[in-house]
């Protein structure tokens, strides 16, 4: 168990992302750890988060109410500060760096913001690793699809932080850096399932973008997944992308609205937005191999890479535009997501 008995940091856990990875951890499927550390500028958050798992009735397994009791503590910080990241890096093994800054119009209108967080953070963990003599064996840093081919600022920031992740593998003797890139988590904050979800439940206009928009699609169970597969893997330099399916947003809204009549309008793209969403670039198709059903985009950097030979895998990048999935296999997919969004789709 590749887990087992070691010391983890959650940088962003108090996120979507991060409090499902923080649940699967506690779960113990890759192993008991020895500590889980929390490490969130959001005192609020870390409070119910908190709560959430002292309760019980909210806990649906007693392993993971007994280990969060044992095993969690949080910390609050941020990335931003290098003093605080690297006092609660001393203490870790394993640290899987979430905490960004992911709002596309927010980092449009803020630009600076996002550089200190997306690209100092990264700076940050990278610094502490290669500057201590610290007991971190691996990082992985938590990307999107946006950060290939970026158009907007969250894009670019978060391919700079692969960047810094990826290269930080050249002056570590003992900790592996390896970044994971997905898309869509249908069910977390600011995505537009749930936006959706409001808008039909309160018989409003619905809001969409543009009618050919497409954006690929994944729960935050196999988000965490994808991040799993690349502590499993024990490579280094390389970027993790789940296979995943890609839907028209209007599909998704239709697949939502089930008989329900709500209007739709087109609002227009907004500011940083892309119309289709890539996870795989064609320049990096002819580094990029297959394995354990990921692919896996080997380091752009020749002297990371463990062997030239490449069995390309690709032929084309890896964009939402193509293989679009049905409206029926949509409702499926969406009712899998999260109780809340399975509960609505059944009108309870």
């Amino acid at each position: 168990m590749e887990l087992e008995g070691k010391r983890i940091l959650v940088t962003g856990g108090t996120g979507s992302l991060g409090q499902t990875l923080v649940r699967r951890l506690l779960s113990g499927e890759m192993g008991k750890p020895a500590g889980i550390t929390v490490f969130s500028r959001d005192e609020a958050k870390q409070h119910y988060m908190r709560l959430e798992f002292l309760n019980r009735e909210t806990a649906t397994d007693d392993v993971i109410y007994e280990n969060s009791q044992n095993l969690l503590k949080f910390r609050i910080g941020d990335v931003r500060d290098y003093a605080a990241l690297l006092t609660a890096m001393r203490e870790a093994d394993i640290v899987f760096h979430a905490a960004a800054l992911k709002q596309v119009p927010s980092c449009e209108y803020f630009p600076y913001e996002a550089v200190q967080t997306n690209i100092g953070g990264a700076q940050n963990v990278a610094r502490a690793v290669r500057e201590n003599d610290l007991s971190v064996e691996a990082v992985i840093g938590i990307s999107t699809d946006k950060a290939c081919k970026p158009i907007n600022v969250m894009g670019m920031t978060k391919a700079l932080q692969e960047r810094i992740l990826i290269e930080a593998n050249r002056d570590s003797q003992k900790a592996t850096f390896n970044c994971v890139r997905y898309g869509n988590v249908i069910a977390s904050r600011g995505s537009i399932v749930p936006l959706f979800v409001e808008q039909i439940r309160k018989v409003q206009t619905l809001t969409i973008t543009l009618p050919e928009m497409t954006r690929f699609l994944l729960s935050l169970d196999r988000a965490v997944d994808t991040v799993f597969e690349a502590i499993r893997a024990k490579r280094r330099g390389c970027t993790f992308v789940p296979k995943v399916p890609a839907a028209n947003i209007t599909d998704v809204a239709k697949a939502l609205m089930g008989g329900r009549e709500v209007p739709i309008v087109f609002t227009g793209i907004r500011p940083g937005e892309k119309i289709h969403e890539i996870m795989v670039s064609e320049e990096e198709c002819f580094r990029t191999i297959e394995a354990n059903g990921y692919y896996v985009i080997l380091p752009v950097l020749p002297e990371l890479r463990d062997s030239d030979e490449v069995t390309t895998v690709l032929t084309s990048e890896y964009s939402s535009k193509d293989n679009n999935v049905s409206i029926a296999e949509l409702k499926a997919l969406l009712s899998g997501a999260s109780v809340e969004i399975e509960r609505f789709m059944s009108g309870k």
